[in-house]
């Protein structure tokens, strides 16, 4: 295994609840009220839709697609959502610092360094622009057992619901997440700072019809008939724990571009991605002016 190289789960697919919309030559980020299936190809329209999106969205009320069945693939709920306080090079999508409230992975002018990490209301470096970041795998078609689908958000409550979800209901099945009949479900909400317009979310429940007593019976018949037949979950989760363990940051340099797309009003374009020299000399100027208010995120 190459040592650097984060090993993520083989991603066939993506998730969203948004997408990007074309508005005076720039490619800018636009929120959606339903959940979109894309492969991973991307063509001058926008990513191409994933064979399943038509399947799952015919079968909705009004073509609208805001429940997916799903399961997941690892019985640890930190290795199927891995969440972090992440600021981007908003032009690039490169993470340029990763941190769990405690300690942090910060590139600098002297390489990538551990720091300690105060949490992005406190962050001198993110100057407010550091925001929480969750990437969620799940799996949608059982064709691939090893495949998934990946889900990326930097909305609290996105993040907030899929953690209490994932650890209750490892917790309340006994150790079976990876077996339970799952669905990702999109809810919305009205609050004060949203000025009572709906904003939606992703949530994680048992699938529709199916009560949560029903649901661990059916996973425990599922794991009985896996390790019958020669599975062996505790092996895959120690794998996927050692590989994504062996990078410094989850993205990889063809990722990048699909981040700043979903997240950043931006102009990105793959052929202009700065170079090390550049980017560590932006961050150089930044780290020499800790405290500057007029310093935006954009031009990193």
């Amino acid at each position: 295994m190459i040592k650097g190289l984060c090993i993520t789960p083989p991603v066939l697919g993506r998730i969203s609840i948004g997408k990007a919309v074309e508005k005076n030559g720039r490619r800018l980020p636009e929120k959606d009220d339903q959940f979109t299936i894309t492969s991973q190809v991307q063509t001058p329209d926008g990513w191409a839709p994933h064979p399943l999106d038509a399947v799952y969205r015919t079968a909705s009320p009004g073509n609208k697609l805001r429940a997916i069945p799903v399961t997941v693939m690892f019985s640890q709920p930190d290795l199927n959502l891995r969440t972090s306080y992440c600021f981007f090079d908003r032009h690039a999508g490169r993470p340029l610092c990763n941190g769990n409230g405690v300690t942090c992975r910060r590139i600098t002018h002297e390489g990538i360094t551990d720091l300690p990490c105060p949490g992005p209301d406190t962050c001198e470096f993110g100057q407010g622009q550091c925001k929480p970041y969750g990437r969620l795998n799940v799996q949608i078609d059982a064709a691939d057992e090893l495949g998934t689908f990946i889900f990326r958000t930097t909305g609290y409550n996105s993040i907030r619901t899929l953690t209490a979800r994932l650890h209750y209901y490892q917790a309340v099945s006994g150790g079976l997440l990876a077996s339970l009949p799952l669905e990702l479900r999109l809810r919305g909400k009205s609050t004060v700072q949203s000025h009572r317009t709906p904003i939606y979310y992703v949530d994680l429940t048992i699938r529709e019809g199916t009560t949560l007593e029903d649901a661990i019976r059916q996973a425990q018949e599922t794991q009985d008939r896996r390790e019958k037949g020669g599975f062996d979950q505790q092996a895959l989760d120690q794998a996927a724990k050692a590989g994504l363990e062996n990078g410094l940051f989850e993205e990889s340099a063809e990722e990048l571009s699909a981040v700043a797309e979903e997240f950043f009003t931006t102009n990105y374009d793959a052929g202009t991605d700065p170079s090390p020299d550049k980017l560590n000399n932006k961050i150089q100027r930044k780290l020499q002016k800790p405290n500057s208010k007029n310093l935006e995120i954009s031009q990193l």
